[in-house]
Parts: C-alpha cells; structure tokens; sequence
C-alpha cells in the first residue's frame, strides 16, 4: 500500500496524474446528464477507444512486438455478454470477459511469444479471423442461425461502465509502470537478449504483459455490445478493432501512457466529422492526415506537445541564466 500511494500521490507530478484522472472520469460521468442523448455515447465510443489504445500501447509500445489480436479479444467480449447478459448484471459480464479475455491471450502468448518480430504479428493477425470462421461455423451448424441478441442498456450505463474500466486501466498501468515489471518491459523492448542476459525471464514478462493488456479489451467489448442490441460474427470479430487502437496509440504517441489517449480521442473525433463533412472521401482525407503526422510527428501528437513544451522550459531557463 506504500508503493501505490507514493506512485500515485508521493511526489507533485503525480498528485496532478492522480487527480486529472478523477477529474476527468467525474466530468465525464455528469456532464452528459444534462445533454442530448447523443452525447454520452460519442463519449463512451472515446473512452472505450482510449481503453483499448492504451491497453495495446501498453504491451506493444513497450516490447516492440505488434499484436493485431485487439480484436479478438474485443469480439469474445461482445460475444460474452451476448450468451451471459440475460441472466448476469453487466457488471458480472464485464468481469468475465475480462477474465475470458486475459485467460485466451495468456494461452496465446505462451504458444507465440517465443517467437520474434514478425512470425507473433502473423498470427495475432489471423486470430480475429480465425475466431471469426470458427464461431460462424457452430452458428450454422448447431444452432442453424447467424448472431446472437444482446441485452440492451441505456447510453449512460454504457458510458460509466467505460468510465470505471478506462479509470482501472489508466491507475493499474502507472502503477505497473513504476515496477520492476514495467521497467523489464521496457528493457525487452530496448534489447531483448541483454534483457536475458541481466536475469529477466522475458517469456513470462512477455506473456503476463500479453495477457493483462487484453482483460480491458475484453471488457469494453462486452459493455459496447450493449448497445448493438444484435451481433454476429463479422461484427463482433472485425478487423477495424484490431487496427484502430493501433492507429490510435501511434497518432498519439505509444513512448508515453497518455499519448495512446490523445490519439483515440483525436482520431476517433476527427474521424467522425470528416464522416459528417465528407462522407464519401473521409478515408482518403483522413488517410492524408495519417501520413501527414507520422511523417512530421514520429512520435505522435503527445511526443510533439512534450518536445515543444521542453524547447519552452529551455528557453526559459536560458533567458534566467541570461538575466543573471
């Protein structure tokens, strides 16, 4: 309880960290109360885009190995609370496919990650599709059908569900950070073999990282499926949900926990008004913008908000000296 507390409120960075989380979360969770009912959706596809970016920047942006398993994990959460939600409050599905969620990844991880690069990107890539064809396949032979129906709820439920896991997410992630375990993530990432070398078991790093950055993934997919009201497989298992928070966390920035964050609410809000303002050419737009910023900006929005703030410190600091 030492370590969380001086983590979360030791030192003044920190107090602000802690306490611009909460801030926002409450904000976010009554402001919407008092507007149309548009609203807190928009926020809750946001928020749920954060969650995802930054539970992907956290295993990915760190080892260097890029997992396009987002969504798979995404759609068993959808398909979760199809099968649960009638007889369980959402609360109790959320949990579960959180804990589906972390238990598929970490079988994954313990077939994939001894393997390097490219092979890992492979084959996460094909678990979507493969869970896609899989799940199709026993719909149409045992229950003769396609999809399944899904228990809906109300846009504000939707929203402070997101609310409470984005909130666990983003305090369990500084937290980790700050340990021993964060910090052997980011060794692997720099040089694996020295990683070894200094005594990381980087297997077991690798796969608990894997697994523990799928249980929000998980989560969000069964508190979004709420509102679809129906699914099946081509909507629970599609592909943009592998490739979105990916985008996300590299628009954003993934070398920070907040970039990924500025990232999914950037891309997921400009994405939406060039859908309204330009529904035919959006992507092609919106692709220009992509290339645009990662070209400019390798390190994200966030990384270039940081490096102009620095220059500004810089430049402060030379001006007292210079004064003095």
């Amino acid at each position: 309880m030492d370590h969380v507390k001086t983590v979360l409120w030791g030192s003044k960075p920190a107090k602000i960290q802690t306490l611009g989380i909460v801030v926002a979360v409450v904000i976010l969770a009554f402001v919407p109360r008092f507007s149309s009912d548009y609203v807190p959706l928009l926020l809750a596809w946001i928020i749920a885009y954060c969650t995802m970016s930054v539970a992907w920047a956290f295993f990915s942006g760190k080892t260097g190995y890029i997992s396009l398993a987002t969504g798979a994990f995404y759609g068993l959460g959808m398909y979760l609370q199809g099968m649960l939600g009638r007889e369980l409050p959402l609360a109790a599905t959320v949990i579960i496919a959180a804990a589906a969620s972390f238990g598929l990844a970490l079988g994954i991880g313990i077939v994939t990650l001894r393997l390097r690069g490219v092979y890992f990107t492979i084959f996460t890539f094909g678990l979507a599709l493969f869970l896609n064809k899989v799940v199709h396949w026993y719909e149409t032979a045992f229950l003769h059908t396609k999809g399944i129906l899904v228990k809906t709820t109300d846009n504000i439920t939707i929203l402070i569900f997101n609310l409470i896991v984005f909130a666990v997410v983003m305090f369990a992630f500084i937290l980790m950070n700050k340990s021993r375990f964060g910090l052997a993530l980011v060794c692997i990432g720099q040089n694996e073999d020295s990683a070894q070398h200094i005594g990381v078991n980087t297997t077991l790093t690798k796969v608990l990282a894997f697994a523990i950055s799928a249980a929000p993934v998980g989560a969000v997919g069964a508190i979004m499926s709420t509102k679809a009201g129906f699914i099946d497989p081509d909507m629970a298992f599609n592909m943009l949900a592998s490739f979105f928070p990916v985008l996300m966390a590299i628009f954003g920035g993934m070398q920070s926990l907040y970039g990924p964050v500025v990232g999914a609410v950037v891309f997921y809000s400009l994405r939406n008004a060039l859908m309204i303002q330009l529904p035919m050419q959006n992507m092609i737009v919106f692709g220009i913008i992509m290339i645009v910023v990662v070209l400019i900006m390798p390190r994200g929005l966030f990384g270039a908000i940081e490096t102009v703030m620095a220059r500004r410190r810089r430049g402060f600091d030379g001006e007292v000296i210079g004064d003095a």
